[in-house]
């Protein structure tokens, strides 16, 4: 497990679904389409693809590990304004739970933060360390993010 630091967002959930299925829905295109955003990924380590509308988001397979570990890198691309986009690093660990499920653990570093942000539900927590509390994050089919005082 790797050790995030100020500038991570940190998210971990417990999945009723067994780390093989969790593992399909970070890998299949169609899959992270559904949940993410349009993409070309292959799962094997050097592998390069795109995220989002005409790639604005270039990644390539850092570590990739059957039902176990996926990193890669992110560096956005494009963008009108001063100091867009950024270069990270986005890793999704996934631990068998006793109950036959899934804890996954998803760790995007890089982020200079501005606020704290708090997650509630599905099972899910979500860390990261800032300082002015000011926006709400919202996705779909997901629980709503909001920004801890």
């Amino acid at each position: 497990m790797t050790s995030p630091s100020r500038d991570d967002i940190v998210v971990e959930c417990d999945l009723p679904e067994a780390p093989e299925k969790v593992w399909r829905a970070l890998t299949e295109p169609e899959i992270v389409a559904a949940w993410l955003l349009p993409n070309d990924i292959r799962s094997e380590t050097g592998q390069r693809f795109s995220l989002g509308a005409e790639g604005r988001i270039a990644c390539t397979v850092l570590e990739a590990e059957p039902g176990r570990l996926l990193r890669y890198s992110w560096r956005e691309t494009g963008g009108s304004g001063a100091g867009e986009g950024f270069d990270s690093v986005v890793t999704f660990e996934l631990t068998h739970a006793a109950d036959g499920g899934t804890h996954l653990r998803v760790v995007h570093d890089g982020f200079v933060s501005t606020a704290a942000c708090n997650m509630s539900g599905a099972g899910c927590s979500v860390a990261v360390d800032a300082n002015k509390p000011t926006r709400i994050f919202t996705a779909a089919n997901t629980p709503q993010w909001r920004m801890a005082a």
